[in-house]
């Protein structure tokens, strides 16, 4: 810790003593309802503090999720509350989630994502290079044996794994243009085959 963050440190403990000094003395003649009344406040102050912690957790279970409907050749993808659509595709068996990009021209991996996927990273050869919001990065092009959404396969597809910094991995158009119609309607992502 900083020496002005020990001082804020110091400084609050010292005002808590204070104002709970000053609560004791002023209800000392009903302490029994005082440490309920604190007991309640503490606790509510414990869940805001556990539900601020955990919030991210707590988004991620109660965002929309996909919902694949493989007899009709239908995706269904409901838009993300931060406004982007994410699909999680299997690629070469293991589950990869997607920022679905149509400013991408192909499919992207991210270097863990790629490595899941059975991709040696350390032995590819970045000779590409791709330009992003961050700038020129490095890309290496390689072949994936099967990338699956819903039951609908398709194989032997050149993807790009990206060295730079990327949080999810891209579905470019070079993947969304396989599609016979890709809609969005009512606040959904609709991927027809």
């Amino acid at each position: 810790m900083a020496e002005y963050e020990i001082g804020q440190f110091v400084y609050l403990i010292v005002l808590l003593i204070a104002v709970g000094s000053w609560g004791f003395v002023q209800n000392r003649q009903s302490l029994g309802k005082t440490l309920q009344m604190f007991a309640v406040w503490g606790f509510i102050f414990l869940g805001v503090i556990a539900s601020y912690g955990l919030w991210d957790d707590i988004r991620q279970t109660v965002r929309p999720q996909q919902s694949v409907s493989v007899d009709a050749g239908r995706v269904e993808v409901p838009r993300s509350p931060d406004g982007h659509y994410y699909l999680t595709l299997s690629v070469n068996g293991a589950p990869v989630e997607f920022l679905v990009d149509t400013g991408a021209t192909q499919i992207v991996l991210n270097e863990k994502d790629a490595r899941r996927a059975g991709i040696d990273t350390e032995n590819l050869a970045y000779l590409g290079r791709a330009m992003t919001a961050n700038g020129e990065v490095r890309t290496a092009s390689v072949r994936v044996d099967d990338i699956s959404l819903g039951g609908i396969s398709d194989s032997n597809l050149r993807v790009w794994v990206n060295e730079g910094q990327l949080d999810k991995s891209l579905l470019g158009m070079g993947y969304l243009q396989r599609w016979s119609s890709i809609e969005i309607r009512s606040g959904a992502l609709m991927l027809t085959r």
